[in-house]
């Protein structure tokens, strides 16, 4: 009974015995006192981490609060372009020759793009892309690549038809040109961008392009907008130009000149029409054109704005200037005959010559036939002053006062460098040069009872008269409309200018060409400047075809048609009455051919 109670007391004994056996402050690990700067050193540690933290949350809170939050809000925030829809471009009567429309442009995020093989082998094929081009525009690392910028309606339908992910659709205006190909050269065109690169649109780019708006969008990961924040800013849509431009008058004006070119196998032509009352441009066209809305593979040729930007010797075209100015300055009268025979001028050994002996002639006559004698003869009457004075007066030398691209100014040379052969050609045309605008507005003086109006591309409404600056009195312009109404009738060079209905009157021109530092013996230049009504003139039009190569050349048989038929549809299309008895189209061809050998 006794043993269970001594187990007990020798198990006691055994723990006292082992508690004894531990002796703390003899332990040299717990005996070992801690340094005191260790322990500080600690405190320091935390108290340091616990400051930094304090430092950078006071910098992300307080100092560098708007910076960080911008960081914040650009991971979900985006600014969305409001794009401007850019001006349209009328002509007079409200047409429009230009205007954008609303098209979807594709782009992609290309990590996120379906990697479906067959749907981007689709999506490739939609494109016109090979599978190897299609892999290389989605690669990766790529953050954002265009698919398809201002897409046709068909390309636009099959890409939404794939339903690819991470291909997304955005909207963007495209640029419109209802006239096509016959207005190309006035109206111009943009670039993807909307950027004005010739033409009006170039012209009046500032204008035209409007002010981009803006809004503010939450946009979750897979780019789509999943709510507004901020304010809107609204577009600004661009400014309308107004142009004086007649799309009607245009249209046929580039039919004609068109068709002149492939009858007469030449290598280009352009017409010109204005209003001499108000000085407003209703048609230029030039042939070869393109379309602004298709420019794939353009040439130099198709872009050139010839009206404005070839200069060229203007040939018989000046002889109407010269006897005006000898005219109004009283050395002659129009019934005054001089002597037109071969050698009756002779300039320091050189005579001028006629394409046929006409002998004496008066001096409307001398503009009638186109003497290169009879004129020559007049030019030698006034000193280079004069005459340069009288070239610069009709705007040559000049450029054009037109808010246009590309007007040149053309080549008049200093007076004082002329050698007295070299004033004798520039009468009938050779030694200086001049565009086929700058031609036709120098005729406004002929129709504007001797005086050189302002020309705008801009439209006026009201079509009040524009006031011009005097070049020759009343009476020379009368007298030289004469003259240029003979000139295009039986008997002159250019009885194939007559149109059916009303009265004209005008002046041929034919030349060589340059090339080099000489002529062609086989290329030329033939054109036609008048006006119509003569009776009471209303417009001037310009027609020259460069290098006419079937056959024929002079300028009243190659340009006149062409002068007869923008003079007949374009006063038609402005509601001026005719003032002659329509002839029958027999009689006024059996007319036609009665025409005079011009001199050039």
């Amino acid at each position: 009974m006794k043993l269970p109670g001594a187990k007990r007391k020798a198990e006691a004994g055994a723990r006292s015995l082992s508690t004894r056996s531990v002796n703390y402050s003899t332990s040299p690990l717990l005996a070992s006192k801690t340094p005191a700067w260790r322990s500080r050193f600690l405190v320091a540690l935390v108290g340091l981490a616990f400051t930094g933290l304090l430092g950078r949350a006071l910098y992300v809170q307080v100092i560098a609060t708007e910076f960080y939050q911008k960081q914040g809000e650009a991971r979900y925030a985006h600014t969305v372009e409001l794009p401007a829809s850019r001006g349209r471009i009328i002509d007079r009567s409200g047409q429009v020759l230009a205007a954008s429309v609303a098209v979807p442009s594709f782009w992609a995020i290309p990590k996120e793009v379906d990697a479906d093989p067959e749907k981007r082998r689709a999506l490739a094929k939609i494109l016109g892309w090979s599978n190897a081009e299609m892999e290389r525009k989605l690669d990766p690392a790529t953050k954002f690549v265009w698919l398809r910028r201002q897409a046709d309606d068909q390309t636009a339908e099959a890409i939404k038809a794939l339903g690819l992910k991470g291909v997304f659709a955005d909207r963007e205006y495209k640029r419109k040109y209802p006239e096509g190909e016959a207005a190309a050269h006035v109206v111009g065109f943009t670039n993807i961008e909307e950027r004005g690169q010739e033409g009006i649109e170039l012209a009046f780019q500032k204008d035209l392009q409007g002010r981009d708006g803006s809004r503010s969008v939450v946009r979750d990961r897979l780019g789509r907008v999943v709510e507004d924040i901020g304010d809107r800013i609204p577009a600004m849509n661009g400014r309308d130009i107004d142009l004086s431009l007649d799309s009607k008058v245009q249209f046929f004006a580039y039919q004609r000149i068109r068709d002149a070119v492939a009858e007469n196998k030449a290598k280009a032509g352009s017409v010109v029409v204005l209003d001499v009352q108000t000085g407003e441009v209703l048609a230029l066209a030039n042939f070869p054109s393109y379309d602004p809305g298709e420019r794939k593979n353009l040439s130099g040729a198709q872009l050139r704005n010839r009206a404005l930007t070839d200069i060229f010797e203007p040939g018989s075209t000046m002889k109407p200037f010269i006897a005006a100015q000898a005219l109004e300055t009283g050395r002659v009268k129009p019934e005054t005959v001089l002597s037109t025979s071969k050698g009756s001028v002779n300039i320091s050994g050189w005579s001028p010559t006629d394409a046929h002996p006409h002998g004496d002639l008066s001096v409307e006559q001398i503009i009638q036939k186109s003497s290169n004698i009879g004129v020559v003869k007049l030019a030698m009457m006034m000193p280079p002053r004069e005459q340069h004075e009288l070239f610069t007066a009709i705007g040559l030398g000049q450029r054009p006062q037109l808010n246009f691209p590309g007007a040149i100014t053309g080549k008049l040379r200093p007076y004082k460098s002329w050698r007295p052969i070299e004033q004798a050609t520039m009468a009938y045309g050779y030694g200086l040069s001049a565009s086929l605008f700058q031609l036709a507005h120098a005729y406004t003086i002929f129709a504007r009872d001797g005086e050189i109006i302002p020309v705008t591309m801009m439209h006026k409404p009201g079509g009040e008269p524009v006031a011009g600056i005097k070049v020759f009195s009343p009476k020379t312009a009368a007298q030289v409309r004469h003259m240029l109404e003979m000139a295009a009738a039986p008997g002159g060079t250019a009885p194939m200018a007559m149109a059916s209905g009303y009265s004209v009157g005008g002046k041929s021109g034919t030349a060589h060409k340059q090339e080099g530092k000489g002529y062609a013996g086989n290329k030329y230049r033939s054109w036609f400047v008048g006006i119509a009504p003569i009776s009471k003139p209303r417009i001037v039009v310009a027609v020259m075809v460069d290098e006419p190569s079937n056959g024929v050349y002079f300028g009243g048989a190659v340009a006149g048609p062409v002068f007869s038929q923008v003079v007949s549809q374009s006063l038609r299309l402005m509601g001026v009455p005719p003032d002659l008895e329509v002839k029958p189209q027999i009689v006024a061809k059996q007319q036609a051919t009665a025409a005079v050998e011009e001199s050039f």
